[in-house]
């Protein structure tokens, strides 16, 4: 079994707090049912189900620090796993940064469950991959996606009588449109809250029109370009920044967010009056744990506020260190926008580039979080407010922070995936001036 209720997982973990000889005791189970269904030259390639629950164990006596998890939740492995954190930690050397466990803490539930997801079966799976993949078949066009969808729940305890208990539900689709020479590609993705809002056959056409569309591409000069770039798109440039939030690498010297002289940027104009961020744990498209990592509540609060930095990650250790108030780390960014959709920013552009997707994003200068990458899976000329042709890929030069001082203008946000930080992001489409390209790819 991988799916505890709360009251099953309370047991559990007051019974590994219980068994711990250590000054303090932190106890995170966590468990889930993940399925999939990947799809591949227009056929079902695989598909499978994971069922697996986790106990992780943190001691500490004094500063020294030690843990240790396990798979199974007899009396004897509970033991088992308990002892061998608590002899890993005798044996670790003193953490000069050591913080003690939080104390106990009040969470509000926030809807990270949703029963229209959490009941997904392998009826729904191929049934996805079928409006996939059908209409592709008969246009004569080749698909290729993946759905991996789940529920879980985690729990958290700890010595000092705090507990926390959540259920999970996560839904994430791509599909990625070839014509059959290879020289057309569209892409289509949705991260969404509840299954019962996706459509795959309405949605793979997005993927299918742009493969077709973008078949014949035209080569563009690099340079700097009036661009629309998609929710997907912005997203992969924006995720990267936030990484970036963090006081103590501010404070250190070692962000774009350090001041000259020492100190940090709270408080400073940084970005166009229009970008406004923050988190929000209940937001109810992108609702997120309500404590983050170190049993921290997490709080609605603003991030970037009128293009002022609002606010920035203060650990505890670096909290106390500086004499500032700890804050939980965000789980999910919400900015705001207007309420124009990606086709109604083409309809308002004179000259620019339509970009579908960014990838291969990687880090030029972390002081100015100088970013490199490629467009891909639809890059388009607009003239007059219409489509005009495709062009051959760009690979591009860009900061995220010139990025959101160069805004035209923001339409409504949607619901897209971070990166690897697990962020849940709501972004909107974005018409930017000035956008730099360095150069051409020949790939689709």
């Amino acid at each position: 079994m991988s799916i505890f209720t709360e009251q099953q997982a309370k047991a559990i973990l007051d019974k590994v707090i219980a068994l711990s000889k250590a000054d303090e005791c932190t106890a995170t189970l966590a468990g889930s049912i993940n399925g999939n269904i990947r799809f591949a030259l227009n056929n079902i390639s695989t598909s499978g189900i994971v069922s697996d629950a986790s106990l992780a164990v943190e001691v500490a006596f004094g500063k020294r620090v030690g843990t240790a998890s396990i798979n199974e939740f007899d009396d004897a492995a509970l033991e088992r796993v308990v002892r061998r954190a608590e002899d890993l930690a005798r044996l670790a050397p003193e953490n000069p940064e050591f913080i003690p466990a939080i104390g106990k803490q009040e969470y509000r539930p926030t809807p990270t469950f949703s029963e229209s997801t959490g009941a997904i079966d392998p009826a729904f799976r191929a049934k996805v991959a079928a409006d996939s993949i059908l209409p592709c078949r008969q246009a004569g066009v080749i698909a290729a996606g993946f759905l991996e969808d789940g529920h879980g729940f985690t729990a958290t305890a700890n010595s000092k009588g705090n507990f926390g208990y959540q259920r999970t539900s996560n839904f994430d689709y791509t599909c990625t449109v070839r014509t059959e020479n290879g020289r057309g590609s569209g892409w289509v993705g949705r991260n969404l809250k509840d299954a019962a809002d996706f459509k795959a056959d309405q949605d793979v056409r997005i993927a299918m029109r742009k493969a077709t569309e973008s078949a014949e591409a035209k080569a563009l000069e690099p340079g700097k370009y009036t661009v629309i770039l998609e929710p997907a798109a912005a997203a992969g440039l924006i995720s990267f920044m936030m990484r970036f939030f963090d006081a103590r690498t501010a404070d250190e010297g070692r962000s774009f967010l350090s001041k000259k002289g020492g100190g940090n940027k709270l408080g400073e104009q940084v970005y166009d009056p229009r970008v406004s961020l923050h988190a929000d744990p209940w937001h109810p498209e992108a609702p997120v744990l309500p404590w983050d990592e170190s049993g921290m509540p997490r709080e609605k609060v603003a991030i970037i506020e009128n293009g002022k930095i609002a606010s920035l990650d203060y650990s505890r250790f670096w909290a106390q260190k500086q004499g500032k108030t700890a804050n939980a780390r965000p789980g999910n960014l919400l900015m705001s926008g207007g309420d124009k959709s990606t086709a109604d920013l083409v309809r308002g552009t004179q000259k620019g580039i339509l970009v579908t997707r960014t990838w291969y994003i990687r880090m030029v200068d972390p002081q100015t979080v100088l970013l490199t990458g490629l467009t891909r899976d639809g890059t388009f000329y607009i003239e007059n407010g219409q489509i005009k042709h495709p062009v051959k890929n760009f690979r591009f030069n860009e900061s995220p922070v010139i990025m959101l001082n160069n805004i035209d203008e923001l339409g409504k946000p949607v619901r897209v995936a971070g990166d690897e930080s697990s962020f849940v992001m709501m972004i909107p489409p974005m018409r930017l001036r000035d956008f730099t390209f360095t150069s051409l790819s020949d790939a689709v």
